[in-house]
């Protein structure tokens, strides 16, 4: 197997996108595993600010 460090997210659809990060909110909610909030607001983070927008805007478009 090839190695690799980053993953890219070029492939991924708008509403898998939207399903990960609501599967990592629920479940970080649900078992009080802090790690998988952290990680879904890092990862909204990181790709509201490479679309230029807001977060809650981010969400948003992903919705549609």
């Amino acid at each position: 197997m090839e190695e690799f460090s980053t993953i890219s997210v070029e492939e991924i659809s708008k509403h898998d996108m939207l399903l990960i990060i609501k599967a990592l909110e629920y479940t970080g909610e649900h078992t009080n595993i802090p790690s998988f909030i952290e990680l879904r607001n890092t990862m909204v983070k990181q790709l509201s600010a490479l679309a230029e927008t807001t977060e809650k805007e981010f969400i948003e478009f992903l919705q549609k």
